[in-house]
């Protein structure tokens, strides 16, 4: 059916909505030839902007609709509704005696010493939180049998509240989901419209309150996805798209939307997560195992790390006033328990404004312009100085050549909000304090991509510095040389480089099952037959959504801690039988416990916690198009020279700019130098050298 359509069709298309533009690429996938388009976001409803960047692909290609195999989206829309609060009405239903979870939450603040710290407001509100008489123990089995009557009338209150939607989480239903099963039964009987959740079904996996916030968010979020992904495939239809529309989730792959509608969760760190994944892709196609990911856009600036060709995923997850998909500073938001690929995400974007605080110092970030009033440069009302109004001060962006021509920056505007916002309090100049600006965003994404590297264990040295999105070739070669990073890479198009990622990624399943035992005691039948239920679910899914069985794949992996630690490390399981690997599995225990936190402990025991399972429909991967062949002259590129501020030359110098359009394969560029292109500008710093290579990348090195 939709799989048959897709293989016919020749064209896929990824679009990625930011908080301050909307990115799409559509790919041919026979010449492997790309189109790009750039339009502003509508923070008020994402899916207009989703559309006009799909329309505009299509009327600008000539494509028909019809010829679309694939459509993949990445999507802030359920991060956005928990950040500002605007959840469905969401009741709560527990264990007796345990209706106060939400309010207790954790014995953790994200600043030890902050004693006026506030815990996040609970999800559901105390009077639409119920507890039921059931109880079952730590084995799965029955203690209280379910109290059905009990369960109709909470159903009864629930629904005369007002209720939209409903998180159901008892005590160790990981292990035995039937109360929970039967509880969704008698609801639907007496509330029929209200969308139900199962802890057993969104995370099946021990501590109560991470299984119980990661339902409610799921419940919450569930009402509003389920409305804007119906909107946008009414709408995709209705233009006459015919391939099957995807999107993406925050483990780096895809879901069909209607397995979205069901887990919205999953999908919380939707766009992010591309960046992260089209790096992997890159690195495997040029023969880099080991990538720093860095995608600066209008709103954030966000760092991932690539490990052996595989991102790395984690599970340590919070959101609230802000996502943050990163260890350390707990305690401040809402945890879910899906597994997100391991960012460190900051305010520091293109839109991000620049402040004196009450002290007369001079900040940057977290706030944002964003799409609306944007960067006082973009004419749209916008008087609040940002980083890019600092870097067009600094010359580094060309007025004129602005989203390839399309818009035009005004730069006295820009250097009118530098001057008056902050140059004029401060007593400085406007060149000076924008400087300011810039080097103070570069110092807070500098500490980003240590806190992913460093702080996990790993050296940046021996890492390539990946960078993309519209603001981040800006920045990256002061970044890589404060950290001293040898290889840069710029791919093509970088602006809209995470909505390629999209299309570079596969169908994937989420699975895990909580099973705490020794290692040197372990049902090895038992985990083995556990794995088997699970890749068993997974295959039915993508079956169901066209996979062929050739297509499907499974990975394995088993979070291990030593006997007594609170934290788990997660291990690849392979595909043998546990018993035959079990030694390999300890082994590697140990040694990612030496790298995490610098000690290994051989001589204790080590348990198993969780089973965790992808099941993973591959998706044919669109190929890169090739440059043709050229002596790698740069002539026919140059555009222009202009006066380009520098700190390491000490002030403006002449620099030339090129058209990255037309540079060839094999061409040389010596810094200081600026490539431009439609979506973003790669600014090469004094001391550097660009080289193209077939693919069109450019490699930034020290000369």
């Amino acid at each position: 059916m939709k799989k048959q359509e897709s293989c016919q069709a020749r064209f896929r298309i990824g679009v990625d909505v930011g908080g301050t533009f909307t990115d799409g690429i559509l790919i041919d996938e026979t010449t492997g030839e790309t189109r790009i388009a750039k339009v502003p976001s509508t923070p008020s409803d994402p899916s207009v902007g989703f559309l006009e960047a799909v329309e505009r692909l299509l009327r600008e290609t000539g494509v028909a609709a019809a010829d679309v195999g694939y459509l993949v989206h990445g999507t802030t829309v359920a991060t956005n509704a928990i950040i500002e609060g605007k959840l469905a009405p969401t009741g709560f239903i527990t264990t007796e005696g345990f209706r106060d979870m939400l309010e207790i939450q954790r014995q953790i603040r994200p600043s030890l010493y902050d004693l006026l710290f506030e815990k996040p407001r609970p999800l559901a509100p105390r009077h639409l939180c119920f507890g039921i008489p059931e109880r079952l123990d730590a084995s799965g089995a029955v203690v209280t049998p379910l109290d059905e009557q009990a369960v109709a009338a909470v159903a009864e209150q629930l629904k005369a509240g007002g209720v939209e939607a409903l998180a159901v989480c008892y005590l160790h239903a990981y292990l035995n989901p039937e109360h929970e099963r039967r509880t969704r039964e008698i609801v639907g009987e007496i509330f029929p419209e209200a969308v139900v959740s199962l802890s057993s079904e969104v995370a099946p996996e021990f501590r109560e309150y991470f299984r119980a916030s990661t339902t409610l968010i799921n419940a919450g979020v569930r009402p509003i996805v389920e409305s804007y992904l119906s909107n946008i495939e009414t709408r995709l239809r209705d233009a006459g798209l015919r391939g099957q529309p995807l999107v993406m989730q925050s483990s780096g792959g895809v879901l069909t939307f209607e397995a979205a509608r069901t887990k919205p969760v999953y999908m919380v760190e939707s766009g992010p997560a591309a960046g992260v994944i089209v790096s992997a892709y890159l690195g495997e196609v040029l023969g880099f195992d080991n990538i720093l990911s860095f995608d600066m856009g209008g709103t954030t600036a966000k760092t991932g790390l690539v490990e052996h060709g595989t991102p790395t995923i984690t599970k340590e997850y919070e959101v609230g006033t802000a996502a943050r998909a990163e260890r350390g500073a707990k305690g401040a938001g809402y945890p879910i328990r899906t597994p997100v690929i391991d960012l460190v995400e900051i305010g520091a974007g293109g839109g991000s404004i620049a402040w004196v605080d009450s002290g007369g110092v001079l900040r940057v970030g977290p706030r944002s312009a964003g799409a609306d009033p944007a960067p006082a440069c973009y004419g749209k009302g916008g008087t609040e100085p940002t980083i890019t109004d600092a870097n067009l001060v600094l010359k580094r962006l060309d007025p004129d050549h602005f989203l390839g021509g399309e818009m035009r920056l005004d730069e006295a505007a820009a250097r009118r909000a530098v001057k008056e916002q902050c140059a004029d309090p401060l007593g400085l100049g406007v060149v000076e304090v924008a400087l300011g600006i810039v080097e103070i965003a570069n110092n807070a994404m500098v500490s980003a991509l240590r806190r992913i590297s460093v702080q996990r264990g790993h050296d940046p040295r021996d890492f390539v510095l990946v960078a993309f999105g519209g603001a981040g070739p800006v920045h990256a070669n002061r970044l890589a040389a404060e950290l001293d990073i040898p290889t840069m890479l710029v791919p093509m198009s970088p602006g809209t480089t995470s909505a390629m990622g999209l299309l570079v990624t596969d169908i994937k399943h989420d699975f895990s099952a909580t099973l705490i035992q020794r290692a040197d005691r372990l049902d090895a039948e038992l985990v083995n037959r556990r794995y088997r239920e699970m890749e068993a679910r997974g295959r039915q899914a993508l079956l169901g959504e066209g996979t062929t069985h050739a297509g499907i794949g499974f990975e394995r992996h088993v979070d291990m801690r030593y006997v007594g630690q609170s934290y788990e490390l997660s291990i690849a399981l392979g595909q043998g039988r546990v018993e035959d690997v079990l030694d390999k599995m300890l082994a590697d225990f140990h040694s990612e416990h030496e790298r995490a936190y610098g000690f290994a402990a051989p001589e204790e025991p080590v348990e198993f916690v969780t089973l965790r399972l992808t099941a993973v429909g591959n998706i044919a991967k669109p190929r890169l198009r090739e440059l043709p062949a050229d002596r790698g002259d740069v002539t026919a590129a140059r555009r222009t020279v202009r006066r380009v501020y520098f700190a390491e030359s000490g002030g403006f110098v002449d620099c030339p700019s090129y058209d990255r359009y037309r540079l060839p394969a094999g061409a040389v560029i010596d810094g200081p130098a600026i490539v431009e292109e439609m979506d973003s500008t790669t600014v090469i710093h004094p001391g550097f050298r660009a080289e193209v290579d077939r693919y069109g990348n450019l490699f930034i090195r020290s000369q």
